[in-house]
Order: C-alpha cells, then sequence, then structure tokens
C-alpha cells in the first residue's frame, strides 16, 4: 500500500455530505471510474482506517462452542 491512514492528511475545514450516490458531480463519477479496481481498493482501505483507527487491523475472536445433540 502506497499510503497509509497515519500519513493521509485530511482538510478538516471542508468537506460535504450526500445522501446517495446520485448527488456525485459528474467530475467524482469521472475521476472514480478512470481509476482502477486497486486503486479505489487501497483508497477504501485508507478511509476504514481512518475512521476505525488500530481497530481497523485488530483480528476477529473466533469462539467454538460444541453442541450436544438429543
Amino acid at each position: 500500500m502506497a499510503q497509509n491512514a497515519k500519513s493521509t492528511i485530511i482538510d478538516k475545514a471542508s468537506f460535504s455530505i450526500s445522501e446517495s450516490f446520485e448527488e456525485l458531480t459528474k467530475e467524482d463519477k469521472t475521476y472514480w471510474h478512470n481509476r482502477t479496481p486497486e486503486e479505489r481498493l487501497t483508497y477504501m482501505e485508507i478511509l476504514r482506517r481512518i475512521n476505525y483507527g488500530d481497530k481497523a487491523t485488530a483480528r476477529l475472536q473466533r469462539v467454538l462452542e460444541i453442541a450436544e445433540g438429543p
């Protein structure tokens, strides 16, 4: 991964909120359609780490339970 969440800087002074993907501008759609699937996934991973912090890489705990039959 070329970038990570710790090296990503977010401009918190300016942002926009949209209710759905229909509100995206043509330029936004064109930008993301021109990205490779790998670039899109990389960006999604960065967003996930920004939103969830260190918890993003924590492993899920597996719990096994033995159920007795009738």
